[in-house]
């Protein structure tokens, strides 16, 4: 796999089920989630394709608890010694002590929802750092954790405020031009957490499924919300 740069700090992981966003730092590495169970050699290879030393992992943000998010965290944190970051209401799905809630499907997610199950189930998964709306996440020059309920109950997007970047998990997606996300747990959450989203109007978008979008991102994700009110 190789990594796409998105700029001198960012790179995009595709594993064709989801992907993962790797960060780079003066001194460390952060991944925003980790890709499916198996993933673990493509990422490390990644990373060092990308010319950095995996061994500068230090933290692993996990968006939500989804297979295709988690499946690979604890294996590359124990190999690398990074922690695992993800929000407190997520935490015991991630760690296997909860069943991931269902979502509540329409009629057309759901052959694209028996796809994704077509990918590994992701291993009961550590911990090491649970965390709620508006910690700091120790990287990026001031990352937010930004709780954005409604796809899973602890899902939560990633904000770099200081360098305009958003990583939103799956609450929306940019597979075909920017869209509200599938498969919500609670729709009409997840649509709420999509209009706050908005309001941080982000220059670069970095979703769970699409690829970047760095062009008129803060107006595409504004009427992007506004379309999905007429979705519900």
């Amino acid at each position: 796999m190789e990594p796409l740069r998105i700029t001198s700090r960012l790179h995009l992981l595709d594993y064709s089920i989801g992907q993962a966003y790797l960060w780079r730092d003066d001194t460390d590495l952060t991944l925003v989630d980790a890709g499916w169970a198996g993933a673990a050699d493509r990422t490390t290879t990644a990373i060092r394709a990308a010319g950095l030393d995996p061994d500068r992992l230090a933290r692993i943000v996990v968006t939500h608890g989804h297979r295709d998010h988690v499946g690979a965290a604890q294996e590359l944190a124990d190999r690398h010694g990074a922690e695992i970051v993800a929000h407190r209401l997520d935490a015991p799905y991630v760690r296997g002590g909860l069943p991931m809630p269902l979502p509540d499907l329409l009629e057309w997610e759901r052959p694209l929802w028996d796809h994704g199950l077509t990918c590994p189930e992701a291993p009961p998964t550590r911990v090491d750092r649970e965390v709620g709306d508006g910690d700091d996440l120790g990287f990026g020059d001031g990352a937010v954790a930004v709780h954005t309920p409604g796809h899973t109950p602890g899902s939560m997007a990633v904000h770099l405020p200081r360098h305009g970047v958003l990583f939103a998990g799956d609450t929306v997606a940019s597979v075909r031009g920017v869209t509200f996300g599938v498969f919500h747990v609670d729709r009409a959450r997840a649509l709420e957490s999509m209009r706050r989203l908005a309001e941080l109007r982000p220059s670069v978008l970095c979703c769970g499924h699409g690829p970047v979008v760095t062009e008129d991102t803060a107006e595409q994700l504004t009427a992007a919300a506004a379309a999905g009110a007429v979705v519900l």
